[in-house]
Protein backbone atom coordinates (compact mmCIF):
# COMPACT_ATOMS: atom_id res chain seq x y z
CA UNK A 1 0.00 0.00 0.00
CA UNK A 2 1.04 3.57 -1.37
CA UNK A 3 2.31 5.37 2.10
CA UNK A 4 -0.92 8.22 3.16
CA UNK A 5 0.17 11.93 1.84
CA UNK A 6 -1.28 15.44 0.68
CA UNK A 7 -0.20 17.64 -1.59
CA UNK A 8 -0.90 21.10 1.39
CA UNK A 9 -1.86 21.95 4.53
CA UNK A 10 -5.85 22.25 4.60
CA UNK A 11 -7.55 24.99 2.60
CA UNK A 12 -9.91 27.56 3.78
CA UNK A 13 -13.09 26.08 1.68
CA UNK A 14 -15.07 24.12 4.55
CA UNK A 15 -16.21 20.99 4.11
CA UNK A 16 -20.00 20.30 5.36
CA UNK A 17 -19.87 18.03 8.58
CA UNK A 18 -20.98 14.96 7.85
CA UNK A 19 -23.68 15.61 11.30
CA UNK A 20 -23.92 19.39 10.56
CA UNK A 21 -27.73 19.32 10.18
CA UNK A 22 -28.12 19.37 14.04
CA UNK A 23 -26.36 22.10 14.52
CA UNK A 24 -26.34 26.04 13.42
CA UNK A 25 -23.59 27.35 15.66
CA UNK A 26 -19.83 27.67 14.74
CA UNK A 27 -17.81 25.06 15.96
CA UNK A 28 -14.80 26.61 18.59
CA UNK A 29 -11.50 26.28 16.15
CA UNK A 30 -9.49 24.49 19.24
CA UNK A 31 -12.24 22.15 19.26
CA UNK A 32 -12.04 21.74 15.50
CA UNK A 33 -8.62 20.74 15.86
CA UNK A 34 -9.15 19.04 19.31
CA UNK A 35 -11.87 16.64 17.43
CA UNK A 36 -9.74 16.02 14.13
CA UNK A 37 -8.22 12.56 13.54
CA UNK A 38 -7.38 12.86 9.82
CA UNK A 39 -3.94 13.42 10.96
CA UNK A 40 -3.80 9.72 12.13
CA UNK A 41 -6.09 7.85 10.21
CA UNK A 42 -5.52 9.14 6.81
CA UNK A 43 -3.17 6.22 7.53
CA UNK A 44 -6.25 3.78 6.56
CA UNK A 45 -7.16 6.30 3.69
CA UNK A 46 -7.22 2.53 1.24
CA UNK A 47 -9.04 0.83 4.49
CA UNK A 48 -11.54 3.29 3.86
CA UNK A 49 -11.95 3.40 0.40
CA UNK A 50 -12.01 -0.61 -0.10
CA UNK A 51 -14.83 -0.21 2.75
CA UNK A 52 -16.74 1.75 0.81
CA UNK A 53 -16.64 0.11 -2.60
CA UNK A 54 -17.47 -2.71 -1.01
CA UNK A 55 -20.48 -1.00 0.87
CA UNK A 56 -21.53 0.38 -2.48
CA UNK A 57 -21.54 -3.25 -4.19
CA UNK A 58 -23.65 -4.28 -0.95
CA UNK A 59 -25.99 -1.26 -1.43
CA UNK A 60 -26.82 -2.39 -5.13
CA UNK A 61 -27.50 -5.94 -4.49
CA UNK A 62 -29.93 -4.60 -1.90
CA UNK A 63 -31.48 -2.37 -4.54
CA UNK A 64 -30.73 0.69 -2.70
CA UNK A 65 -28.50 1.69 -5.73
CA UNK A 66 -28.95 0.73 -9.21
CA UNK A 67 -25.64 -1.07 -10.91
CA UNK A 68 -24.69 1.72 -12.88
CA UNK A 69 -24.56 4.33 -9.58
CA UNK A 70 -22.69 1.61 -7.59
CA UNK A 71 -20.11 1.47 -10.64
CA UNK A 72 -19.99 5.26 -10.71
CA UNK A 73 -19.31 4.99 -7.14
CA UNK A 74 -16.48 2.75 -7.07
CA UNK A 75 -14.58 4.61 -10.26
CA UNK A 76 -15.10 7.58 -8.19
CA UNK A 77 -13.14 5.84 -5.25
CA UNK A 78 -10.50 5.07 -7.16
CA UNK A 79 -9.85 8.42 -8.83
CA UNK A 80 -10.07 9.25 -4.76
CA UNK A 81 -7.38 6.58 -4.07
CA UNK A 82 -4.89 7.34 -6.79
CA UNK A 83 -4.73 10.81 -5.66
CA UNK A 84 -3.93 9.34 -1.94
CA UNK A 85 -1.52 7.52 -3.60
CA UNK A 86 0.27 9.88 -6.26
CA UNK A 87 0.55 12.61 -3.70
CA UNK A 88 -1.94 15.44 -5.14
CA UNK A 89 -5.03 14.56 -2.33
CA UNK A 90 -6.03 18.03 -1.08
CA UNK A 91 -7.01 18.04 2.75
CA UNK A 92 -9.96 20.61 3.23
CA UNK A 93 -10.68 22.39 6.20
CA UNK A 94 -13.83 20.63 7.94
CA UNK A 95 -11.64 17.25 6.43
CA UNK A 96 -12.34 15.90 10.37
CA UNK A 97 -11.36 11.96 9.41
CA UNK A 98 -10.63 10.03 6.61
CA UNK A 99 -14.39 9.17 6.40
CA UNK A 100 -15.16 13.18 5.51
CA UNK A 101 -11.99 13.69 3.46
CA UNK A 102 -13.00 10.96 0.88
CA UNK A 103 -16.51 11.22 0.58
CA UNK A 104 -16.48 15.16 0.05
CA UNK A 105 -13.59 14.41 -2.52
CA UNK A 106 -15.97 11.68 -3.67
CA UNK A 107 -18.89 13.76 -4.32
CA UNK A 108 -16.82 16.46 -5.89
CA UNK A 109 -15.81 13.72 -8.70
CA UNK A 110 -18.95 12.33 -9.32
CA UNK A 111 -21.55 14.81 -8.08
CA UNK A 112 -24.63 13.78 -5.82
CA UNK A 113 -24.61 10.24 -6.52
CA UNK A 114 -21.58 10.05 -4.30
CA UNK A 115 -24.23 11.22 -1.51
CA UNK A 116 -25.85 8.06 -1.69
CA UNK A 117 -22.60 5.95 -0.35
CA UNK A 118 -23.45 6.85 3.50
CA UNK A 119 -27.29 5.11 3.44
CA UNK A 120 -27.27 3.02 6.28
CA UNK A 121 -23.83 3.69 7.53
CA UNK A 122 -21.99 5.07 10.19
CA UNK A 123 -18.59 6.55 10.84
CA UNK A 124 -19.21 3.83 13.92
CA UNK A 125 -18.94 0.89 12.03
CA UNK A 126 -17.43 2.10 9.19
CA UNK A 127 -14.27 3.37 11.40
CA UNK A 128 -14.34 0.05 13.16
CA UNK A 129 -13.94 -1.55 9.66
CA UNK A 130 -11.08 0.58 8.78
CA UNK A 131 -9.21 -0.14 11.42
CA UNK A 132 -9.66 -3.71 11.45
CA UNK A 133 -8.73 -4.21 7.74
CA UNK A 134 -5.97 -1.96 8.40
CA UNK A 135 -4.34 -3.66 11.61
CA UNK A 136 -5.18 -7.04 9.65
CA UNK A 137 -3.36 -6.02 6.49
CA UNK A 138 -0.13 -5.08 9.11
CA UNK A 139 -0.35 -7.99 10.83
CA UNK A 140 -0.08 -10.44 7.50
CA UNK A 141 3.00 -8.74 7.02
CA UNK A 142 3.85 -8.70 10.70
CA UNK A 143 4.04 -12.34 10.42
CA UNK A 144 5.90 -12.61 7.39
CA UNK A 145 8.67 -10.83 8.83
CA UNK A 146 8.81 -12.55 11.78
CA UNK A 147 8.77 -15.82 10.09
CA UNK A 148 12.16 -15.06 8.25
CA UNK A 149 13.65 -13.93 12.09
CA UNK A 150 12.92 -17.71 13.06
CA UNK A 151 14.45 -18.74 9.65
CA UNK A 152 17.53 -16.73 10.02
CA UNK A 153 17.78 -18.33 13.59
CA UNK A 154 16.78 -22.25 12.46
CA UNK A 155 19.46 -21.49 9.65
CA UNK A 156 22.25 -20.59 11.78
CA UNK A 157 21.61 -23.19 14.58
CA UNK A 158 21.88 -25.56 12.09
CA UNK A 159 24.69 -24.11 10.42
CA UNK A 160 27.18 -23.89 13.44
CA UNK A 161 25.32 -26.48 15.58
CA UNK A 162 28.77 -28.08 16.60
CA UNK A 163 29.72 -24.85 18.46
CA UNK A 164 29.94 -24.74 22.12
CA UNK A 165 28.67 -22.50 24.71
CA UNK A 166 28.20 -21.79 28.36
CA UNK A 167 24.51 -21.92 29.33
CA UNK A 168 23.29 -19.94 32.28
CA UNK A 169 21.17 -19.69 35.21
CA UNK A 170 20.83 -16.82 37.54
CA UNK A 171 23.45 -15.05 35.04
CA UNK A 172 25.96 -17.52 36.42
CA UNK A 173 27.81 -20.09 34.40
CA UNK A 174 25.54 -23.44 34.53
CA UNK A 175 26.02 -26.33 32.12
CA UNK A 176 27.65 -26.71 28.19
CA UNK A 177 24.96 -26.11 25.83
CA UNK A 178 25.32 -25.19 21.71
CA UNK A 179 24.99 -21.98 20.11
CA UNK A 180 22.35 -23.35 18.17
CA UNK A 181 20.52 -24.95 21.31
CA UNK A 182 20.65 -20.94 22.60
CA UNK A 183 18.89 -19.94 19.01
CA UNK A 184 16.63 -22.44 19.06
CA UNK A 185 15.49 -21.38 22.88
CA UNK A 186 14.56 -17.94 21.17
CA UNK A 187 13.26 -19.58 18.38
CA UNK A 188 10.80 -21.37 19.99
CA UNK A 189 9.23 -18.66 21.63
CA UNK A 190 8.85 -16.86 18.94
CA UNK A 191 7.33 -19.56 17.43
CA UNK A 192 4.90 -18.92 20.06
CA UNK A 193 4.26 -15.56 18.84
CA UNK A 194 3.84 -16.84 15.69
CA UNK A 195 1.21 -19.31 16.68
CA UNK A 196 -0.47 -16.09 18.81
CA UNK A 197 -0.82 -14.24 15.54
CA UNK A 198 -2.03 -16.66 13.80
CA UNK A 199 -4.89 -17.65 16.10
CA UNK A 200 -5.34 -13.44 16.58
CA UNK A 201 -5.96 -12.71 13.12
CA UNK A 202 -9.85 -13.97 12.73
CA UNK A 203 -10.68 -11.95 15.58
CA UNK A 204 -9.13 -8.82 13.84
CA UNK A 205 -10.55 -9.66 10.27
CA UNK A 206 -14.20 -9.21 11.64
CA UNK A 207 -16.54 -7.19 9.87
CA UNK A 208 -18.65 -4.82 11.56
CA UNK A 209 -20.13 -2.61 8.61
CA UNK A 210 -23.56 -3.17 8.14
CA UNK A 211 -24.37 -2.53 12.12
CA UNK A 212 -24.78 1.31 11.45
CA UNK A 213 -24.41 3.98 14.69
CA UNK A 214 -25.27 0.59 17.28
CA UNK A 215 -28.72 -0.72 16.18
CA UNK A 216 -27.90 -2.96 12.65
CA UNK A 217 -29.14 -1.47 9.33
CA UNK A 218 -32.59 -0.78 8.01
CA UNK A 219 -31.70 -1.62 4.43
CA UNK A 220 -30.80 -5.10 4.87
CA UNK A 221 -27.25 -4.70 2.98
CA UNK A 222 -25.79 -8.59 3.10
CA UNK A 223 -23.21 -8.53 5.51
CA UNK A 224 -21.56 -11.76 4.82
CA UNK A 225 -21.27 -10.75 1.32
CA UNK A 226 -19.18 -7.46 2.54
CA UNK A 227 -17.33 -9.48 4.69
CA UNK A 228 -16.20 -11.74 1.57
CA UNK A 229 -15.24 -8.76 -0.73
CA UNK A 230 -13.35 -7.38 2.06
CA UNK A 231 -11.65 -10.88 2.95
CA UNK A 232 -12.81 -10.88 6.64
CA UNK A 233 -11.60 -14.40 7.44
CA UNK A 234 -13.65 -13.89 11.24
CA UNK A 235 -17.37 -13.39 9.51
CA UNK A 236 -19.16 -10.57 10.69
CA UNK A 237 -19.30 -9.39 13.92
CA UNK A 238 -22.87 -11.08 15.60
CA UNK A 239 -23.88 -8.42 17.57
CA UNK A 240 -24.64 -4.50 16.59
CA UNK A 241 -23.88 -2.73 19.59
CA UNK A 242 -20.96 -5.24 20.56
CA UNK A 243 -19.51 -3.82 16.87
CA UNK A 244 -19.00 -0.55 17.22
CA UNK A 245 -17.94 -0.64 20.68
CA UNK A 246 -15.36 -3.58 20.42
CA UNK A 247 -11.56 -2.84 20.88
CA UNK A 248 -10.18 -5.64 21.93
CA UNK A 249 -8.85 -6.73 18.91
CA UNK A 250 -7.16 -3.54 18.93
CA UNK A 251 -6.12 -4.63 22.71
CA UNK A 252 -5.05 -8.18 21.80
CA UNK A 253 -2.88 -6.83 18.73
CA UNK A 254 -0.96 -4.65 21.45
CA UNK A 255 -0.45 -7.51 23.47
CA UNK A 256 0.95 -9.96 21.08
CA UNK A 257 3.40 -6.52 20.27
CA UNK A 258 4.10 -6.14 24.00
CA UNK A 259 4.67 -10.02 24.31
CA UNK A 260 6.81 -10.43 21.51
CA UNK A 261 8.87 -7.30 22.77
CA UNK A 262 9.33 -8.72 25.74
CA UNK A 263 10.88 -12.39 23.77
CA UNK A 264 13.21 -10.00 21.84
CA UNK A 265 14.35 -7.91 24.48
CA UNK A 266 15.73 -11.04 26.30
CA UNK A 267 16.72 -11.76 23.37
CA UNK A 268 18.84 -8.73 22.57
CA UNK A 269 19.42 -8.32 26.23
CA UNK A 270 21.89 -12.05 26.06
CA UNK A 271 23.33 -10.49 23.05
CA UNK A 272 24.65 -7.37 25.10
CA UNK A 273 25.73 -9.20 27.29
CA UNK A 274 27.75 -11.85 24.77
CA UNK A 275 28.94 -9.01 23.01
CA UNK A 276 30.44 -6.97 25.54
CA UNK A 277 34.54 -7.07 26.35
CA UNK A 278 33.94 -9.45 29.44
CA UNK A 279 32.74 -12.29 27.45
CA UNK A 280 33.51 -11.31 23.50
CA UNK A 281 31.22 -14.44 22.52
CA UNK A 282 29.85 -11.95 19.50
CA UNK A 283 30.20 -9.26 17.67
CA UNK A 284 27.62 -7.10 16.12
CA UNK A 285 28.13 -6.03 12.41
CA UNK A 286 28.79 -2.43 11.94
CA UNK A 287 25.61 -1.73 10.42
CA UNK A 288 24.04 -2.25 13.39
CA UNK A 289 25.97 -0.98 16.08
CA UNK A 290 27.84 2.76 17.23
CA UNK A 291 30.98 4.59 18.92
CA UNK A 292 31.55 6.64 21.56
CA UNK A 293 31.64 10.45 20.72
CA UNK A 294 34.45 10.41 23.53
CA UNK A 295 35.74 6.51 23.84
CA UNK A 296 37.30 5.59 20.43
CA UNK A 297 37.63 2.02 21.14
CA UNK A 298 34.02 2.15 22.08
CA UNK A 299 31.62 -0.33 19.36
CA UNK A 300 27.77 0.34 20.99
CA UNK A 301 24.89 -2.59 20.39
CA UNK A 302 22.52 0.06 20.08
CA UNK A 303 19.91 -1.50 17.87
CA UNK A 304 19.84 -4.70 20.70
CA UNK A 305 19.73 -1.95 23.21
CA UNK A 306 16.82 0.04 21.16
CA UNK A 307 14.98 -3.13 20.90
CA UNK A 308 15.25 -3.49 24.76
CA UNK A 309 13.89 -0.05 25.16
CA UNK A 310 11.17 -0.28 22.97
CA UNK A 311 9.99 -3.15 24.60
CA UNK A 312 9.11 -1.16 27.55
CA UNK A 313 7.34 1.50 25.42
CA UNK A 314 4.72 -1.08 23.91
CA UNK A 315 4.32 -2.11 27.28
CA UNK A 316 2.80 1.48 27.93
CA UNK A 317 1.17 1.36 24.85
CA UNK A 318 -1.31 -1.83 25.45
CA UNK A 319 -1.89 0.00 29.18
CA UNK A 320 -2.80 2.87 27.89
CA UNK A 321 -5.19 1.48 25.56
CA UNK A 322 -6.35 -0.66 28.35
CA UNK A 323 -6.86 2.37 30.42
CA UNK A 324 -9.32 4.07 27.40
CA UNK A 325 -11.20 1.24 27.02
CA UNK A 326 -11.98 0.18 30.69
CA UNK A 327 -14.49 3.13 31.80
CA UNK A 328 -16.32 3.54 28.00
CA UNK A 329 -20.09 2.92 28.20
CA UNK A 330 -21.66 0.00 25.60
CA UNK A 331 -21.38 1.41 22.18
CA UNK A 332 -19.15 4.23 20.59
CA UNK A 333 -17.50 6.57 22.66
CA UNK A 334 -14.82 9.30 21.38
CA UNK A 335 -12.71 7.77 23.85
CA UNK A 336 -11.48 5.25 21.43
CA UNK A 337 -9.62 7.37 18.51
CA UNK A 338 -7.24 7.95 21.62
CA UNK A 339 -6.17 4.01 20.52
CA UNK A 340 -5.10 5.35 17.06
CA UNK A 341 -1.89 6.59 18.39
CA UNK A 342 -0.90 4.05 20.84
CA UNK A 343 -1.93 1.24 17.67
CA UNK A 344 -0.17 3.16 14.73
CA UNK A 345 3.18 3.33 17.12
CA UNK A 346 3.41 -0.25 18.41
CA UNK A 347 2.74 -1.54 15.08
CA UNK A 348 5.59 0.59 13.43
CA UNK A 349 7.56 0.08 16.68
CA UNK A 350 6.69 -3.89 15.95
CA UNK A 351 7.68 -3.60 12.00
CA UNK A 352 10.73 -2.11 13.06
CA UNK A 353 12.25 -4.33 15.60
CA UNK A 354 11.41 -7.54 14.27
CA UNK A 355 13.31 -6.34 10.81
CA UNK A 356 16.13 -5.11 12.74
CA UNK A 357 16.56 -7.80 14.56
CA UNK A 358 16.87 -10.19 11.06
CA UNK A 359 19.51 -8.15 10.28
CA UNK A 360 21.47 -7.96 13.22
CA UNK A 361 20.94 -11.79 13.50
CA UNK A 362 21.80 -12.43 9.76
CA UNK A 363 25.25 -10.61 10.06
CA UNK A 364 26.40 -10.99 13.77
CA UNK A 365 30.01 -12.95 14.10
CA UNK A 366 30.54 -15.51 16.24
CA UNK A 367 33.67 -16.17 18.51
CA UNK A 368 33.72 -20.41 18.82
CA UNK A 369 36.76 -19.70 20.91
CA UNK A 370 36.23 -16.78 23.77
CA UNK A 371 32.90 -19.13 24.03
CA UNK A 372 34.94 -22.14 24.70
CA UNK A 373 37.12 -20.21 27.13
CA UNK A 374 33.67 -19.88 29.17
CA UNK A 375 33.71 -23.08 30.19
CA UNK A 376 34.71 -24.10 32.95
CA UNK A 377 35.58 -27.40 34.60
CA UNK A 378 33.10 -26.92 37.35
CA UNK A 379 30.18 -26.76 34.91
CA UNK A 380 30.84 -30.56 34.72
CA UNK A 381 29.90 -31.15 38.47
CA UNK A 382 26.82 -32.13 37.60
CA UNK A 383 28.34 -34.54 35.15
CA UNK A 384 30.78 -36.06 37.93
CA UNK A 385 27.40 -36.11 40.02
CA UNK A 386 25.61 -38.33 37.07
CA UNK A 387 29.07 -40.43 36.88
CA UNK A 388 27.94 -42.04 40.24
CA UNK A 389 24.45 -42.36 39.05
CA UNK A 390 25.20 -44.62 36.61
CA UNK A 391 26.75 -46.80 38.79
CA UNK A 392 23.79 -47.02 41.07
CA UNK A 393 24.43 -44.54 43.17
CA UNK A 394 21.08 -42.35 44.73
CA UNK A 395 21.55 -38.95 42.98
CA UNK A 396 21.03 -36.69 46.31
CA UNK A 397 24.28 -38.53 47.71
CA UNK A 398 26.29 -38.26 43.87
CA UNK A 399 24.98 -34.45 44.35
CA UNK A 400 26.45 -34.05 47.81
CA UNK A 401 29.32 -36.05 46.82
CA UNK A 402 30.08 -33.94 43.72
CA UNK A 403 30.00 -30.66 45.96
CA UNK A 404 32.56 -31.92 48.17
CA UNK A 405 34.82 -32.80 44.98
CA UNK A 406 34.01 -29.03 44.32
CA UNK A 407 35.31 -28.17 47.68
CA UNK A 408 38.28 -29.93 47.57
CA UNK A 409 39.09 -28.56 43.93
CA UNK A 410 38.65 -25.18 45.58
CA UNK A 411 40.74 -25.95 49.27
CA UNK A 412 43.48 -26.94 46.46
CA UNK A 413 43.33 -24.26 44.24
CA UNK A 414 43.10 -26.27 41.08
CA UNK A 415 40.23 -26.79 38.54
CA UNK A 416 38.01 -29.40 38.97
CA UNK A 417 39.27 -31.77 36.31
CA UNK A 418 42.54 -31.88 37.42
CA UNK A 419 41.78 -34.00 40.57
CA UNK A 420 43.51 -37.39 40.33
CA UNK A 421 40.99 -40.54 40.34
CA UNK A 422 43.09 -41.23 44.04
CA UNK A 423 41.54 -37.56 44.92
CA UNK A 424 37.83 -38.75 43.97
CA UNK A 425 37.97 -42.02 45.58
CA UNK A 426 38.89 -40.31 48.82
CA UNK A 427 35.78 -39.00 48.66
CA UNK A 428 33.67 -41.86 47.16
CA UNK A 429 35.22 -45.59 45.99
CA UNK A 430 33.49 -45.82 43.11
CA UNK A 431 35.22 -43.55 41.14
CA UNK A 432 37.31 -45.48 38.61
CA UNK A 433 39.91 -44.45 35.80
CA UNK A 434 36.98 -43.76 33.49
CA UNK A 435 36.33 -40.56 35.04
CA UNK A 436 38.45 -38.63 32.88
CA UNK A 437 35.43 -39.12 29.79
CA UNK A 438 33.22 -36.53 32.53
CA UNK A 439 35.98 -33.66 31.45
CA UNK A 440 34.69 -33.65 27.93
CA UNK A 441 32.52 -30.76 27.39
CA UNK A 442 31.01 -31.41 24.18
CA UNK A 443 29.48 -35.11 25.29
CA UNK A 444 28.00 -33.04 28.30
CA UNK A 445 26.23 -31.45 26.06
CA UNK A 446 25.79 -34.76 23.96
CA UNK A 447 24.32 -36.57 27.01
CA UNK A 448 21.41 -33.89 27.33
CA UNK A 449 19.95 -36.25 24.08
CA UNK A 450 15.85 -35.90 25.59
CA UNK A 451 13.76 -34.16 22.94
CA UNK A 452 14.66 -30.73 23.28
CA UNK A 453 17.77 -31.10 24.98
CA UNK A 454 21.64 -29.56 24.35
CA UNK A 455 22.81 -32.75 22.13
CA UNK A 456 23.63 -32.34 18.54
CA UNK A 457 21.20 -34.67 17.95
CA UNK A 458 17.75 -33.48 19.88
CA UNK A 459 19.14 -29.55 18.42
CA UNK A 460 18.92 -30.96 14.50
CA UNK A 461 15.46 -32.42 15.40
CA UNK A 462 14.47 -29.23 16.85
CA UNK A 463 15.97 -27.52 13.11
CA UNK A 464 13.52 -29.95 11.68
CA UNK A 465 10.74 -29.72 13.97
CA UNK A 466 10.90 -25.73 13.37
CA UNK A 467 10.86 -26.05 9.07
CA UNK A 468 8.20 -28.45 9.28
CA UNK A 469 6.22 -25.82 11.12
CA UNK A 470 7.36 -23.12 9.33
CA UNK A 471 6.21 -24.60 5.89
CA UNK A 472 3.06 -25.94 7.09
CA UNK A 473 2.43 -22.37 8.34
CA UNK A 474 3.26 -20.92 5.24
CA UNK A 475 1.97 -23.19 3.02
CA UNK A 476 -1.71 -22.45 5.20
CA UNK A 477 -1.45 -19.14 4.29
CA UNK A 478 -0.94 -19.08 0.90
CA UNK A 479 -4.41 -21.18 0.56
Amino acid sequence: MAAASTASAPTEEATPKLWGGRFTGKVDPLMEKFNASLPLDKRMWAEDIRGSQAYAKALAKAGILTAEEAVEICDGLDQVADEWASGSFIIKAGDEDIHTANERRLTELVGPVGGKLHTGRSRNDQVATDTRLWLYNELLTIRASLQELITVAVNRAEAEADVLMPGFTHLQQAQTVRWGHWLMSHASAWQRDDMRLRDLLPRVATLPLGSGALAGNPFLVDRQYIARELGMIGGVCPNSMDAVSDRDFVAESLFFASLHLVHLSRWAEDLIIYSSGLFGFVQCSDAYATGSSLMPQKKNPDALELIRGKGGKLQGNLAGVMAVLKGTPTTYNKDFQECWELMFDSVDALHDCIRIATGVLSTIKINPDRMMKGLSADMLATDLAEYLVRKGVPFRETHHISGAAVKMAEDKGVPLNTLTVADLQSIHPLFGDDVVKVWDFAASADARDTEGGASKRSLLQQVQKMRTYLAAEQAAQQQ
